[in-house]
């Protein structure tokens, strides 16, 4: 009889894991959970990057807001890219400090939504990417003719009196390199059984209509969705009823072969490419593949192999509970593309259509930045954020390594924090500032030499600008307060070694004296607040 109850069980048992593939991975049984704590026990590394998934019981759960989906989350799977902060590094050893770019806002998005939801913000430390939460808000910076307009600050670090803060902010020209030719969208919609909700699916569409109204002549839409398997509902239209009847037509079921979605979404780019124009694949989903291929790395091949078709790629982050955002960044680092989490709908408004230039329009690829320090006034550094994208100093110069992609208008801000020079030289040969003794232009009262290399959309050799920067102190007050307070908060959160004296009150007053009455700038305070 026992035997009999035994195999019966058994039997159950795997009978509900079959049907639970492909569905919301939230209704899985408590032997799945303790599977999955198992598993995530140890960190898995991918590309040379730490990854693990949440799995803590509770995590953003919250039954407070079981009626809003068909589905609540029973555990947290969500999924980040673990990596550890910079640390300071000597600028007599090693002056280069060489990085992709990064337009990223996705980080800022999701602590939002965890804060407003009144989630746990226990394990968010690993979700946190400093350089996406600074990069969320808008920066002054005046134009100029050149491909990118530049503008920064030098002041003191206010969670280290003893440092310098350097805050860089690089603007790409809205009238450079602009596609003339037309547009050439595919929306490719994640249409799994965990795509089910108001939060997820019915946002992506309403956002995807947004942008389908702002259509101009020129312009096409295809949509494709995938779930067990893709399915092109629509190609090249320019019609919105139409677009929207096949958005409308969309439903969540089934599981989820994301790379069967790609390859489907790609070639209806290819199909409808238009040459002089703006190409691109919008992938909406919560990044949880289960079909097909479903690595990290496998899936980055594929849009590695894709992306010199000439299309670009834009990622669109929804849900919480599963979702994953080291597969919806880490695709869009590998496809010349950017990457957005969409917590309401007027993030989507926000993404898709007031900076829709900025998100989906491509000005210069492959940009990389390096900054050669000059230890004659600098003596260590230490890179806030971007530490996904580091680069060797040789990847600089080296064309076939790939950068990151500014859109019309965008801006990238880039931060150090600087312990300043105590009269040591360095011994490193071929550089500005040291060849191997001091060069007579360290004594320029230069701080450091910003390079930045770039192709236009459809070149193959980048081209190179430089920007020499002195400490001539703060040239916006209420930029640089608001940044100040954005990293201490992010210090906090992190709970960071280099945190200081940082704290959330500290970093409320920074942020509302630098707010400027800019109502994304009062709602990060009132965020903040929340949570000091």
């Amino acid at each position: 009889m026992k035997k009999l109850i035994s195999i019966i069980l058994s039997f159950v048992m795997i009978t509900s894991l079959i049907s639970g593939c492909g569905k919301d991975t939230r209704s899985m049984d408590a032997t799945t959970t303790a599977h999955n704590h198992a598993i995530n026990e140890a960190n898995l590394e991918i590309d040379g990057v730490l990854t693990y998934e949440e799995t803590t019981a509770g995590g953003w759960y919250d039954e407070t807001l079981s009626t809003e989906r068909a589905e609540t989350p029973a555990f947290n799977t969500e999924e980040y890219d673990v990596v550890k902060e910079n640390s300071f590094v000597d600028v007599a050893q090693t002056p280069l400090s060489t990085f992709a770019a990064d337009v990223d806002t996705g980080s800022y998005c999701n602590f939002r939504r965890a804060v407003k939801e009144g989630r746990s913000l226990q394990n968010l430390s690993s979700a946190i990417r400093t350089e996406e939460m600074i990069n969320y808000f808008d920066y002054t910076v005046d134009s100029t003719d050149e491909v990118f307009s530049v503008q920064y600050s030098v002041g003191n670090c206010p969670w280290n009196e003893e440092h310098k803060l350097l805050v860089l902010t690089m603007q790409a020209n809205s009238e450079t390199n602009v596609p003339s030719e037309g547009n050439n969208f595919v929306f490719l919609v994640d249409s799994s059984g965990s795509m089910e909700g108001k939060d997820r699916l019915d946002m992506a569409v309403e956002g995807f209509k947004l942008l389908a109204s702002r259509l101009g002549p020129k312009d096409t839409v295809s949509v494709v969705t995938y779930a067990g398997s893709s399915e092109t509902l629509l190609e090249g239209s320019n019609d919105y009823d139409e677009i929207c009847k096949a958005l409308d037509s969309i439903s969540a079921n089934g599981g989820t072969n994301g790379s069967g979605g790609i390859e489907a979404a790609y070639h209806c780019a290819e199909k409808h490419f238009i040459e002089g124009g703006n190409n691109r694949v919008i992938i909406a989903s919560d990044g949880d593949m289960n079909l097909g291929i479903t690595s990290q790395s496998g899936l980055v091949d594929l849009i590695t192999e894709k992306k010199e078709s000439g299309v670009f790629l834009t990622t669109l982050g929804f849900g919480y509970g599963n979702y994953s955002n080291a597969n919806m960044e880490s695709l869009a680092d590998a496809g010349n593309g950017n990457y957005f989490y969409i917590d309401s709908i007027d993030e989507a408004e926000r993404v898709l259509c007031a900076k829709m230039m900025q998100t989906t329009v491509t000005v210069a690829k492959d940009v990389k930045f390096q900054l050669e320090f000059n230890p004659a006034e600098v003596k260590s550094y230490r890179q806030i954020g971007y530490e996904n994208r580091q680069m060797a100093s040789s990847d600089f110069t080296d064309d076939t390594k790939d950068g990151g992609e500014i859109g019309a208008g965008a801006q990238v801000t880039v931060c150090y924090e600087l312990v300043l020079a105590d009269g040591a030289s360095g011994d490193d040969d071929g550089l500005k500032y040291q060849d191997p003794a001091l060069s007579e232009e360290a004594n320029s009262g230069e701080l450091c030499t910003v390079s930045v290399r770039y192709k236009k959309p459809d070149a193959d050799k980048s081209e190179e600008l430089q920007y020499p920067l002195k400490d001539n102190g703060i040239s916006n007050e209420d930029d640089f307060n608001f940044v100040c307070g954005v990293i201490e908060a992010s210090l906090v959160l992190r709970d960071s070694e280099y945190k200081g004296t940082a704290t959330y009150q500290s970093a409320i007053e920074l942020a509302k004296s630098g707010a400027n009455d800019n109502r994304y700038r009062e709602e990060f305070c009132e965020l903040i607040e929340k949570l000091d």
